[in-house]
């Protein structure tokens, strides 16, 4: 490997995400949730609001055309450094995580979020790259 490798493999890519959006019933207690989650509040109004992940990822939040069927998994995980430590802040903050799952490239675990959403919370594979 040359150095011009090492030094882009240890760079943050140089794409992200930039938002991803969830409708919500109740923008004002959907935020909080995030929030509580951990989540930058960025903006926030009656029907909308953006809040910030780790990597400037911002997630939209708005009221929706029709209402989301509870249970629905949410249309991204969350992914964080430390998965039992987060599991035991978010079970001491009384948000009843489920036992956490070991997988093939991930160990994991469920939330209830707004609306009945089933928010999926991951172990990180950057292996500690920088991202």
């Amino acid at each position: 490997m040359n150095s011009t490798s090492t030094t882009q493999a240890e760079a943050p890519p140089p794409v992200a995400i930039g938002h991803v959006d969830l409708t919500v019933t109740d923008v004002g207690q959907a935020t909080d949730y995030f929030v509580k989650l951990g989540l930058r509040h960025i903006h926030q109004d009656d029907d909308f609001a953006v809040l910030e992940l780790r990597g400037g990822t911002h997630l939209v939040l708005e009221t929706p055309e029709t209402p989301v069927a509870p249970g629905q998994q949410a249309p991204f995980d969350l992914m964080v450094d430390d998965l039992a430590a987060t599991h035991q802040k978010y079970a001491e903050l009384g948000m009843s995580p489920s036992a956490i799952e070991t997988g093939r490239i991930h160990s994991s675990f469920y939330l209830k979020g707004p609306d009945g959403y089933e928010i999926r919370v991951t172990s990180s594979h950057t292996s500690g790259r920088p991202v």
